[in-house]
């Protein structure tokens, strides 16, 4: 029989808060925060993390579907690579903090995160009300022979990373007024993505527009 720890009786109370109002009747809430303290850290990339809205909501979420990922016995991987691979990657995470273009480098770093913790867990993916994160979502485009899945990242600006074949971007959403439009640019050109409901339009470097479709589910 699989014993229930402390820490995971938090978690199930919190799940349980989501759908009904006897949390709030009880005064029980479970507030997830940073996964450090931002009055007693000391490294660069924690401390830009905490001053910057945007990534303090990245870093939040984040938190939150890594500590659902750990109560997943079907996770891919499973619960203790979950953890192991997470230690492994918030010292990519603060080394890239630390370094030229920081921001952008953690964006990318959360957002890629993110699609590997929702991607490898059902119980990541569930529709928490609280949640930050939707996806993964297959899209085929016309000109691609890989399916492209897009992660979403709903704080403020948006991100969306974008994975197909052994490529990926993380695009930020910028100012449209007839469609939800996302740019990138790194070393192999510039990246957009535009989507109104369920149509959605992707240009690669090197390629001209393609059109779109999102595959079904199941």
């Amino acid at each position: 029989m699989k014993m229930v720890t402390p820490f995971l009786a938090a978690l199930i109370a919190a799940s349980a808060c989501a759908t009904t109002s006897l949390c709030a009747n009880a005064g029980t809430y479970t507030v997830i925060t940073t996964s450090f303290d931002c009055a007693r850290t000391s490294a660069p990339a924690e401390k830009l993390i905490c001053r910057d809205p945007q990534l303090k909501q990245m870093e939040i979420e984040l938190t939150r579907l890594y500590r659902l990922a750990l109560t997943d016995d079907h996770s891919v991987p499973r619960p203790d690579k979950v953890e192991i691979e997470q230690r492994f990657w918030v010292d990519a995470r603060n080394q890239c903090g630390a370094g030229a273009d920081a921001k952008a480098c953690l964006i990318q770093s959360y957002a890629e995160r993110a699609h590997q913790l929702r991607q490898g867990s059902a119980i990541v993916r569930t529709k928490d009300p609280s949640r930050l994160t939707d996806g993964p979502v297959a899209f085929r485009c016309a000109g691609l022979n890989a399916l492209v899945a897009a992660t979403f990242f709903n704080v403020q600006p948006r991100v969306v990373y974008l994975k197909w074949a052994n490529v990926s971007a993380t695009l930020l959403q910028v100012p449209n007024d007839y469609a939800t439009q996302y740019n990138g640019k790194d070393y192999r050109g510039t990246y957009s993505f535009w989507q109104t409901g369920n149509e959605a339009l992707l240009q690669i470097p090197g390629s001209s527009q393609m059109t779109c479709t999102p595959e079904p589910v199941g």
